[in-house]
């Protein structure tokens, strides 16, 4: 049997590890091997990667999305290329936005040109809810009119059409997903829900963004991979999917589900001013993931938050180091 190699961007951060490590468990698809290029940056973790290290189907390179030679020599190697590699925290991203260009934007157009020119035959490209914007009610279907509204998600909303361009122009097989708000564990604590649970386990404030009225959907990492799996095998050339969790709540909501589960009160939350350009709702229809390939979100929300703050509280030494890198 011929084993199919998949190139892994950004492998070794939050959402790209879980789905190396899923793709490479004993209850993974089988028949494949796994090149991981991270650059290590503060959000990029080695011991994440740590449950596949000894897999004879594992490979991991430490380098950069914009590395001209080196992505050239890995693309002329893999059938296929899952590209997760970004800068992804809006917070960094106004204070400083040229590093979510360089990555994001510039980065995007490295990988696909040498995934061209190695005629690699899919590209996967993971992107995000937030270039939509906003919207007060419904929610969005793909071919919405993309509407970013911070630096972060300017980015990424280039690198989509970026990424679609070399489908349409050069048919290149690119096929997009953009999730929700993704949850679970070995998040880097700056994101909400570790940045929530690591500060309450230490007996710290949360920062409550304004009047904590934002609505985020909240999906798994585990339901996520299983969009991205079935996109990436089953999904058509040069489409967007949409992967939510169909969990929506305000950010009030989330902080109150996260005080009972750390067996904090009130008295823990400090409302803090409100973030420049801040969201207010974000939704995606996930109608045609649903129906074209059979995506279902399989983890009910308490008991993904159960299990989430659980593994923050048993893995302290997963997480303490990382604080002082964390943007909070």
């Amino acid at each position: 049997m011929t084993s199919t190699h998949i190139l892994v961007t950004g492998g070794a951060g939050f959402i790209g590890s879980h789905y190396v490590r899923t793709l490479l468990s004993p209850q993974g698809p089988g028949g494949l091997s796994v090149t991981v290029l991270d650059a290590l940056t503060y959000a990029g973790n080695p011991a994440n990667l740590d449950p596949v290290r000894a897999h004879p189907g594992f490979t991991f390179v430490h380098g950069d999305i914009c590395d001209e030679p080196l992505v050239r020599s890995l693309t002329q190697r893999a059938d296929q290329v899952v590209h997760f590699a970004a800068e992804s925290h809006v917070d960094r991203s106004i204070r400083s936005s040229a590093a979510f260009v360089r990555t994001n934007v510039v980065g995007t157009q490295v990988l696909l040109d040498a995934t061209l020119r190695a005629g690699t035959r899919t590209f996967v490209h993971i992107s995000t809810d937030e270039v939509y914007g906003s919207i007060d009610e419904g929610s969005w279907p793909e071919d919405h009119p993309l509407h970013p509204n911070s630096p972060y998600s300017a980015s990424k909303a280039s690198s989509d059409l970026l990424a679609l361009s070399y489908h349409r122009t050069h048919g290149l097989d690119v096929r997009v997903t953009r999730c929700s708000n993704n949850y679970g564990h070995h998040h880097f604590p700056e994101k909400a829900i570790p940045l929530f649970v690591t500060n309450l386990l230490d007996g710290k404030k949360v920062p409550l963004y304004g009047d904590g009225l934002n609505v985020r959907d909240w999906l798994h990492i585990d339901d996520h991979v299983q969009g991205i799996e079935l996109v990436r095998t089953t999904g058509r050339p040069g489409e967007v999917y949409n992967i939510g969790g169909g969990t929506e709540l305000t950010n009030r909501e989330l902080t109150e589900l996260l005080l009972a589960e750390c067996g904090a009160g009130r008295d823990m939350v400090e409302y803090v001013a409100d973030r420049k350009g801040h969201d207010l709702r974000y939704s995606v229809d996930c109608t045609k993931i649903r129906t074209e390939l059979g995506y279902r979100p399989r983890k009910e929300f308490a008991t993904g938050l159960a299990e989430t703050v659980a593994w923050y509280r048993e893995n302290r030494r997963w997480w303490e180091p990382l604080k002082d890198r964390a943007v909070l």
